[in-house]
């Protein structure tokens, strides 16, 4: 990869299932302290890019770069210990184990016993109502603070960038705000975010940058303003005439 100031660079990737390829070229680039949004209706292609950039997909061709190294042929444990976290839709709780328990599991890629508490020690402190219900089963808690538990769990191995695919599915409107909250306090103290959203507005309001996917393929960039003052954008996604 040439030398960039960004953290994550995404190069005219491709990427079928089988024969049927659902991206076409897309290139995108997430600066430093940045929360960009992937914009797009159910089945645009978002989730997919998200997995190829998280190693759980390989790109027919094109190329993804991480705090500029080529990244796009390693596995996903790797990218962890590079600092890129993944929290998919499904979120992948061990709901039968406690919240302590689940976020321990996340320092995986921690090595040193010492960082790990100091990693729990700063979760518990960005999120007092994990800390609380550290003892909790995580099967017991309601959907946003299920929600909060895979954010935290996500930060737990240090990273520099974390994707979020749909972190509002199925939350109630005051628990989405607490979502978009949380990732605004993490822009704050440096953390970089990509972010698969199908809650347009609400991105919106609180991302630098967003891109439009549509049918595999970016079809409009630039800022949040400018993505919400464009005329199909205001017709197609947020209903307004």
């Amino acid at each position: 990869m040439s030398e960039t100031h960004n953290i994550l660079d995404v190069e005219n990737i491709n990427v079928s299932y089988g024969h049927l390829q659902v991206v076409w070229d897309v290139s995108f680039s997430v600066g430093k302290s940045k929360v960009v949004a992937l914009l797009g209706l159910n089945g645009a292609g978002k989730t997919t890019i998200l997995k190829t950039i998280a190693g759980l997909i390989r790109p027919q061709s094109g190329s993804v770069g991480f705090l500029g190294q080529d990244i796009t042929k390693l596995p996903t444990h790797m990218l962890a210990e590079r600092g890129l976290s993944f929290i998919s839709e499904e979120r992948n709780l061990f709901i039968s184990m406690t919240v302590e328990e689940n976020l321990t599991l996340g320092a995986y890629s921690v090595k040193r016993k010492d960082k790990i508490h100091e990693n729990l020690r700063a979760v518990y402190d960005l999120f007092p109502r994990l800390k609380e219900r550290s003892k909790q089963l995580a099967g017991t808690m309601s959907g946003g603070e299920r929600q909060m538990l895979a954010i935290a769990r996500g930060l737990m191995s240090n990273p520099r960038m974390i994707m979020l695919d749909e972190p509002s599915m199925g939350l109630s409107p005051q628990n989405v705000r607490v979502v978009f909250e949380t990732i605004k306090m993490l822009r704050e103290q440096g953390v970089t975010t990509l972010i698969v959203e199908q809650n347009v507005n609400t991105t919106l309001e609180f991302a630098d940058r967003a891109y439009v996917i549509d049918q595999g393929r970016v079809v409009m960039e630039g800022t949040s303003s400018e993505v919400r003052a464009d005329n199909r954008i205001r017709k197609l996604y947020l209903g307004e005439e």
